[in-house]
Parts: structure tokens; C-alpha cells; sequence
């Protein structure tokens, strides 16, 4: 039966379902790939005749303040390249998190009145997938008022939490308009080079067999799956599942045979970084689950996980190991998403690993400037502090912190940077007593 039958009862259009928004409402929309572009359209068209609406849009690909010209107050968790000019201009409302409890919205998000998202058709008993973007949307039905989902015919089924019944939504629209596609910066040959390098000492001087695994999805984190071909038993237990796992499960390197928790699966929220061909073998695949946010990195679980090894990327990092992956000075660029729990996890687990990886360098109007720094910018966000961090890697090596002095983190550090830097920072760590 066609899926407009089954849904018959619920089925509107979006215009409709966003006259049910009303002001003063408090709106949780669909993280990233799970942005529902049909009814934000839709909702953010009634901007003029709607008061105090409150939009909660983490890792947003939807540019509501634009859309709307701020008549919506948006607020986000996680930052991307739409919402940066918006909170740079103070238009933004910014919640660092850094912690998660399984079925708990976290401290100072929700309750909601409405809870905007995609979904697959549902199957025989009604039941729709959130397809590759679980994120936290199980707990966003649980906090929500008013259900409104958009139905992507695109989307893929996988095991673990990943479902909505029908009975638990108030309203069904049909996709009517294709997400663009996803804002993810192309790299420069010099960051291809620099993240081949680097992912190639992750996989082979830090990542051990059996190690079960925390990739980021940084862009030199999300590249390092396709390098552990010759590893062993490893096992996923991560937020964002990148691309080249699907294919290492397919070729036995992925068994998950030695995780205590969700023995045997590969576990995440979402997927992201990943080619449609890879969704497809994920796709019914019983060896892929996803679960919540709040239980993929809920600490109380991963903590039951020995040989974690997590591998995160940084904006930058001091000469001490203080790790920042969330602003540049005060100014807020991204967000601490689950790299700070998870680096104190595996910090904690038996045999466990923090790695931290970056390119020495960036390139900012031309100018080379690098990222490892004496010290961080005032007003500089911690995501991790030093005493979690293990390792760093760049493209010119590999820093062990973990067990060391400051002075001996500093001169550790400094081996790493850019080697046009190293002289000043020597200098710096002099002047700081660190050398």
C-alpha cells in the first residue's frame, strides 16, 4: 500500500502543519542531514505574523536568520558556516554543552512545543526510520508537545532506537522540496596531504587491535576510518559514524567482538561523511544500530567500555595540551558536541587513548598562522582540558602529553608545529617557563 494511504489520517500539507505553530512557541528542528527544508519553509514564511518563536536548530543547514530577518530568536548547540554571521552579529543564542544523560534532554534545552524532522515512509506496522540522523531525536519525541515529520522516501532503515511510530506523530507532510546539498567545505590539496599524513600515524602508531572506537567528525578525524585496513576486532562506539566504517565492516576489520556494551554492532547517532554507496550497505544491515545522543555518549556507558580510543579534531591547541575545538578567542565557531566526554572516557578506560588531531597550520587571507599556539586567546573555550589529552597529532608528528611535565609537554608540542614557527614558539615557552 502506497505510504499516503497508511498515513491518510495524519497526512497534511505544509502549509497546514505550520499554521499549528502558534507565538510563543518553542521549535526543535531536526539536526543537519535531518533538516526537514519542506515545513522550515513553510513555518519560516509565517515569520511576520508570529511573536516570540523560539527556534532550537543545532548543526543547522537552514539559514533561519535569514529566512526569517530575525524575527525568530534561534538558538543552537553546535554551530556551522549558516549560523556564524548570524551569531557573530549577536543574533544568536549559543549553549555550550558537554554532557549527557540517556533519555534526558540536556541542561537549559526544552521542553518544546513542536518538533520538526524527517522521516522514511513506515513499513506494515507503522513504523517510520529517522534514517542515517537519529542525533537526538528520540528524546525530542519524548520532550515534544506536537510532532511534525516530513517523509523522505530516501531514506534508509537501520537496528538499534532508530524509529518513530506512527501512533507518536501529530502530523505527516510530504517532501515537496530536496535539500540542497550539505555545506561541507572542500579541501585544499595541502589539507588532503596534511590529513593523509596524519590519519596514516593515527592508524598506525596509536589505534590497536581490539581498540573499540570514537572517530569526530572533524575534518581530519572523519578521513582516518579508511587508513585501519590492517587492523583487527575493532569495534565503533561513536556520535557521528564516517565514512569507510560500512566498507571496513564489510571486510571483517569492524567485529565489535570485544565491546562490552552492544557487543557485536556498530553503534552511533547518525551517519555523516559517508557516500551513498556505503549507506546502501548500511542500509537493513542488522550490524549497524543507532541510538540517541544522550545514550551514545551518555558517560555512565562508556565508561563500561575498555580500549577506548577517541580521535577528535582541534581549532587549537597551547603548548600545555589545552585543547579548543569550539571558538577562536570568545568568538563561538562550532560547538563541543561529545569531544569532551568522550575524551575523559577514554582517558578513564583500561587501555583507553584521547587522541587529538589537527593540521599544524591554517591558511587565513593568505597568511599562514599556526594552530599550535604558547597560549589560548582570552575568552578561548576549553573543549578539552590538558589533563585528558594523550596525544596530539599533525602532519609533522605525533605528541605524547599524557605522563609529562609542562615542560615536557611544551617541547613535545613545539616538534609538532609548523617548523616556520618553532624558533618563536621556543621563545614563547621561555618566556612562560616552559622551557
Amino acid at each position: 500500500m502506497d505510504w499516503r494511504q497508511i498515513c491518510r489520517d495524519k497526512l497534511v500539507s505544509a502549509g497546514n502543519a505550520a499554521a499549528l505553530v502558534k507565538s510563543g512557541d518553542r521549535i526543535v528542528v531536526g539536526l543537519f542531514q535531518a533538516t526537514p527544508y519542506t515545513l522550515c519553509e513553510a513555518v519560516a514564511g509565517r515569520a511576520g505574523e508570529l511573536k516570540d518563536v523560539l527556534v532550537s536548530h543545532s548543526v543547522s543547514v537552514y539559514p533561519w536568520g535569514e529566512r526569517t530577518g530575525g524575527a525568530f530568536q534561534v538558538e543552537s548547540a553546535f554551530l556551522t558556516a549558516v549560523d556564524r554571521p548570524w551569531m557573530d552579529a549577536g543574533r544568536l543564542r549559543y549553549l555550550p554543552m558537554g554532557y549527557f544523560r540517556a533519555g534526558d534532554l540536556p541542561a537549559g534545552m526544552g521542553p518544546f512545543d513542536v518538533f520538526l524532522t524527517k522521516v522514511s515512509p513506515p513499513d506494515e506496522q507503522g513504523s517510520c526510520s529517522f534514517g542515517p540522523a537519529l542525533w537526538f531525536h528520540r528524546t525530542f519525541v519524548a520532550n515534544s508537545k506536537l510532532v511534525i515529520v516530513e517523509v523522505d522516501e530516501s531514506l534508509i532503515r537501520t537496528g538499534g532506537d532508530n524509529f518513530i511510530h506512527l501512533s507518536e506523530i501529530d502530523r505527516v507532510v510530504e517532501m515537496k522540496i530536496p535539500p540542497p546539498p550539505l555545506p561541507i567545505p572542500p579541501r585544499t590539496q595541502e589539507e588532503v596531504e596534511m590529513t593523509e599524513v596524519i590519519a596514516t600515524l593515527v592508524a598506525t602508531e596509536l589505534v590497536r587491535d581490539g581498540d573499540t572506537l570514537q572517530i569526530g567528525a572533524g575534518t581530519v578525524s572523519a578521513a582516518v576510518a579508511p587508513y585501519l585496513e590492517h587492523r583487527e576486532n575493532l569495534g565503533i562506539h561513536t556520535e557521528i559514524i564516517t565514512g569507510g566504517v560500512p566498507r571496513l565492516v564489510e571486510a571483517g576489520v569492524i567485529t565489535g567482538k570485544r565491546k562490552a556494551v552492544n557487543k557485536g554492532k556498530v553503534v552511533g547517532c547518525a551517519f555523516a561523511f559517508i557516500e551513498d554507496e556505503e549507506l546502501k550497505i548500511v542500509d537493513g544491515n542488522p550490524a549497524f544500530e543507532l541510538y540517541d545522543f544522550t545514550y551514545t555518549d551518555d558517560l555512565k556507558v562508556l565508561l563500561q567500555l575498555e580500549n577506548l580510543t577517541s580521535i577528535n579534531n582541534a581549532l587549537m591547541i597551547d603548548l600545555t595540551g589545552q585543547v579548543t575545538a569550539e571558538t577562536i578567542g570568545p568568538r563561538v565557531y562550532s560547538g563541543a558536541g561529545g569531544q569532551t566526554v568522550f575524551a575523559i572516557a577514554s582517558s578513564y578506560a583500561k587501555n583507553g587513548r584521547c587522541i587529538t588531531v589537527m593540521p599544524s597550520i591554517s591558511t587565513v587571507n593568505g597568511e599562514k598562522k599556526s594552530r599550535v599556539v604558547p597560549t589560548l586567546a582570552p575568552g578561548t573555550a576549553i573543549t578539552v582540558p590538558r589533563t585528558f589529552v594523550n596525544y596530539v597529532v599533525t602532519e609533522h608528528g605525533i605528541a605524547t602529553l599524557g605522563g609529562k611535565s609542562l615542560k615536557g609537554r611544551a617541547q613535545e608540542m613545539i616538534a609538532i608545529a609548523d617548523p616556520d614557527f618553532r624558533p618563536e614558539l621556543q621563545q614563547e615557552a621561555k618566556r612562560l617557563g616552559l622551557a
